[in-house]
């Protein structure tokens, strides 16, 4: 709240909101594990966890998602859906743009059911 007879400083005078580049990540990495999580249901073997990093040239977000994918699957379909849900949450938590979801399979896993 503001003080009674405080006039509301101009946007540009009351400072800006910086978002460290680990909190990009984390929440890049919630999303993957959370697709991951519905795509590895009911198998018995399961891929490595999921590699995030980011990088914030000015005022936008790239994502890199390094993840294992089980095989055979719709491959197309699961990074697809990776990029989705990665950019929705990464810009509906922190209001910043995504400008770039990159999905890098790293490798593919056979077995368990499916």
């Amino acid at each position: 709240m503001r003080a009674p007879g405080a006039a509301a400083a101009a946007p540009a005078r009351r400072g800006r909101l910086r978002v460290a580049d680990r909190v990009y990540a984390r929440i890049a990495d919630q999303a993957v594990r959370e697709v991951l999580a519905e795509v590895w249901a009911g198998r018995s073997v399961k891929g490595a966890p999921p590699h995030v990093s980011v990088a914030v040239p000015g005022s936008t977000v790239r994502v890199r998602v390094a993840v294992e994918l089980p095989f055979p699957a719709d491959l197309a379909g699961l990074a697809r859906g990776l990029r989705e849900r990665v950019g929705a949450q990464v810009a509906g938590l922190t209001g910043t743009r995504v400008s770039e979801v990159v999905v890098v399979v790293e490798k593919l896993v056979t077995g368990g059911a499916w």
